[in-house]
């Protein structure tokens, strides 16, 4: 009873052919990098329209924080998957 135990590769490794590569722990990855770029999304698309309602509403706070019509402007027109 001599086994030797080897972890499992780094994601970034290569699997040697016959290496079982646990299904579940890939999906979990990817499952999680999904779930984070759809949060960045979200933040973006809630500061963009948070932005916009301050410019609208308030356009005097636009010029406190230091930001011209223009840039305004130009951050409200890109959609959200751009930064």
């Amino acid at each position: 009873m001599n086994q030797t135990f080897s972890p499992a590769p780094a994601p970034h490794q290569a699997v040697r052919p016959g290496t079982r590569v646990e299904l579940a722990d890939v999906s979990r990855r990817h499952l999680a990098t999904l779930r984070g770029i759809i949060a960045t999304w979200d933040k973006r698309i809630r500061f963009r329209w948070e932005l916009e309602q301050k410019s609208k509403d308030d356009p005097h706070l636009i010029d406190d924080i230091g930001l011209t019509r223009h840039e305004v402007e130009a951050e409200i027109a890109k959609p959200f998957w751009q930064r």
